[in-house]
């Protein structure tokens, strides 16, 4: 029997063979459009005895709105677990980016990290006027008057672009939130810097949206401090093998290439800085 299982385990992905190790480090980088990854490393961490602590290494303009939501529900669940969880903000950890860290226990961002954008938004294109000049005129059958609001063929009307304020509106207040739980800090407070402003990791720190300045190495060793390690901590981190078409979708210029390449008549609701 144990032979068999020996040789059963040969045969087990990669990612399913969970080296013991102090802390467990996982990137967050890109822009976020799907969770999944993330998520099943945070889970699987969740569920292993050899991990004392896990660390966040962000850098990300953020995405889309729900990829940010899964992970940070998937840390908080680390938190209520006592499993300590810390961030690591690189060049640029906004929206999105910033959404997740606030799940964390303890954050430390650069001097010069591009941090916070607290905001929601919605962009739609309109060509209605570069489609009469080339003879394009869209017929639309619809079972309900907003079904095709925010149509690149046609101005919004009023009531259409109320109810996309709404929308964006509650989104946005589920951000403000999320961070008041997160760094424990009063609705009301996160409010007044909610407005999309993007800031450096020095003002975050003044802001008290991030704890400390430093880099990756002293966020590691804070961590191990943290966790009761002494000297240098063991640092896992599962290899990289996402395929090449993934990798371009979260590069940094992924944004660009993505509101190029994607339909303009379907808008993403997101959690993005995208200067």
């Amino acid at each position: 029997m144990i032979v068999l299982l020996a040789i059963g385990s040969a045969f087990l992905p990669d990612r399913w063979k969970i080296p013991k190790g102090d802390i467990a480090l996982i990137h967050i980088q890109g822009m976020l459009m799907d969770s999944r990854d993330i998520v099943r490393q945070l889970s699987s961490y969740r569920h292993h005895p050899g991990v004392r602590g896990i660390l966040l290494r962000i850098d990300s303009p953020g995405g889309a709105v729900a990829p940010a939501q899964e992970i940070y529900s998937e840390v908080m669940k680390l938190r209520d677990e006592n499993i300590t969880v810390f961030a690591s903000l690189g060049t640029v950890a906004a929206s999105g980016g910033y959404y997740i860290a606030s799940a964390t226990d303890y954050i430390v961002a650069n001097p010069g990290t591009l941090t916070g954008s607290i905001s929601a938004v919605m962009a739609f294109n309109n060509v209605e006027e570069l489609a009469a000049k080339i003879g394009v005129r869209p017929n639309v059958i619809k079972s309900g008057k907003f079904k095709d609001m925010g149509s690149p063929l046609r101005a919004m009307k009023p009531e259409e672009r109320k109810l996309l304020q709404n929308v964006v509106d509650d989104v946005h207040q589920q951000f403000v939130q999320a961070v008041a739980i997160g760094r424990g800090l009063p609705i009301s407070e996160v409010s007044l810097i909610a407005d999309g402003r993007i800031m450096t990791g020095q003002q975050a720190l003044q802001l008290r949206l991030v704890d400390e300045l430093g880099g990756l190495e002293k966020t590691i060793e804070l961590l191990a401090k943290k966790i009761g390690v002494s000297g240098r901590p063991k640092v896992i981190e599962e290899k990289d093998k996402t395929p090449f078409l993934d990798w371009l979708l979260q590069s940094s210029i992924s944004s660009k290439l993505v509101k190029t390449l994607m339909p303009s008549h379907l808008p993403g609701l997101q959690y993005i800085w995208n200067p």
